[in-house]
């Protein structure tokens, strides 16, 4: 009932204030009972707002009258549901950076003595031998030639390889080595005992209408992964070698006498 009754207390106010006489003293205007409940509908020089344009002026955001907004709240483990199943597991992500080398720990307890050992390779053993033969003569037909071997007599571990016609050191240490040949009527004999690509020994006989025996021995001493081999050397003169397959004339042999670790 007071809010509807401003308008119109207003409005009386100011028709009386138009009202009265010029040059008289008007009276000093009581001071109005300050209603809370009031609500500033017009300001001066405007026209009364109806009370349903003052209304909606209270409910709208435009007005500098504005209902406080209620702001509900909601009691999030109410609404929480069930815990679901865990996923599948994602991709490991890119590898750090490697740190730094930790302190050295402690030196552990001595552990039990093992139990011994399989044999070793019997390529290791102290015993090498090889004797082998060739039973084809030989003609020197380039300026260095590999001379090859066709029969087996002993090769103890398979040390010489049949194959490319060289001693093979598996057991460093002193070997003895001796190369006999057969020479051939009225041609040269001139043969080299290599070690790896190296001469050591050479074995020569001069051309003679008479064939003849010549032997070479040497010892050397060896290194694992060493060769022992026989090369022809030829020069100006025809050089060769001769033998038959019924009688080996050419022979190769070889033996540890020493190794290097007893």
């Amino acid at each position: 009932m007071l809010k509807m009754s401003a308008p119109f207390l207003l409005l009386l106010v100011s028709s009386l204030h138009a009202s009265s006489p010029l040059g008289k003293q008007t009276l000093p205007k009581r001071e109005a009972r300050r209603v809370p409940s009031c609500v500033r509908c017009c300001g001066p020089g405007e026209q009364p707002a109806s009370i349903t344009a003052s209304r909606y002026a209270r409910m709208t955001g435009n007005s500098i009258y504005t209902v406080p907004k209620i702001q509900p709240t909601v009691d999030i483990t109410i609404l929480k549901g069930e815990k679901g199943e865990m996923g599948e597991r994602g991709i490991s992500g890119p590898e750090g950076k490697v740190g730094e080398q930790g302190l050295r720990g402690y030196n552990g307890r001595k552990g039990q003595k093992g139990q011994p050992g399989p044999p070793g390779n019997s390529c290791k053993q102290h015993y090498v031998a090889f004797s082998v033969g060739r039973s084809k003569p030989l003609h020197s037909s380039d300026y260095y030639q590999h001379v090859t071997f066709d029969a087996e007599f002993v090769n103890l571990y398979k040390h010489f390889n049949m194959f490319t016609g060289k001693f093979f050191c598996y057991v460093p240490g002193i070997y003895f080595f001796n190369l006999n040949v057969h020479t051939w009527n009225y041609k040269e004999t001139y043969l080299h005992i290599m070690k790896n690509e190296s001469e050591v020994a050479i074995l020569y006989s001069q051309p003679s209408e008479r064939s003849i025996m010549q032997s070479q021995s040497l010892m050397l001493d060896l290194q694992e992964g060493d060769e022992v081999w026989v090369r022809m050397f030829k020069r100006e003169r025809e050089n060769a070698i001769y033998s038959e397959e019924s009688d080996i004339y050419i022979t190769f042999n070889g033996h540890l006498i020493k190794p290097a670790v007893e």
